[in-house]
C-alpha cells in the first residue's frame, strides 16, 4: 500500500513544490507568457502559438488553473484565461523566501563542502 507522506512537510513547501510543478513544462510557461502578452486569452489563440494539439493544451491550462495560477472562464464553445497575478505574486514571495533561507544557511557553513 502506498502511504503519501506529502503532509508530513511545512505547508510552505508543499505550496512551493506544486507551484513548481506547475512551472516544470515548457509549454505552461509559454501559455502563461501568452496570456501575459495578450492580457487575456481565448484557448484558441494559444493552440495558434504552440506546437502542441488543443488537447494537449487544455491539459496544460488545467494544470495552471488547478494551482491558481490562471483563471477562466467558458463562454459557449469558447475559454478566455487570465492570470492570476496575486497567486503569481505569491509563487514568487515564496520561490525568494526558499532561496534566501538557503543562502542563509549556506552561510553559516564552510564555503568548499566538497573537495
Amino acid at each position: 500500500m502506498v502511504v503519501d507522506k506529502k503532509g508530513k512537510f511545512k505547508k510552505s513547501t508543499i505550496l512551493l513544490s506544486e507551484f513548481s510543478k506547475a512551472f516544470a513544462h515548457p509549454a505552461r510557461l509559454s501559455i502563461l507568457q501568452t496570456i501575459a502578452e495578450r492580457n487575456q486569452c481565448i484557448c484558441g489563440e494559444i493552440v495558434e502559438v504552440l506546437p502542441l494539439a488543443q488537447a494537449t493544451v487544455s491539459q496544460h491550462l488545467k494544470e495552471l488553473k488547478e494551482i491558481g495560477l490562471i483563471k477562466g472562464e467558458v463562454e459557449g464553445n469558447k475559454s478566455c484565461y487570465c492570470i492570476d497575478w496575486s497567486r503569481l505574486k505569491e509563487f514568487r514571495k515564496e520561490l525568494n523566501s526558499f532561496f534566501e533561507n538557503l543562502e542563509h544557511l549556506r552561510k553559516s557553513q564552510s564555503e568548499n563542502c566538497c573537495p
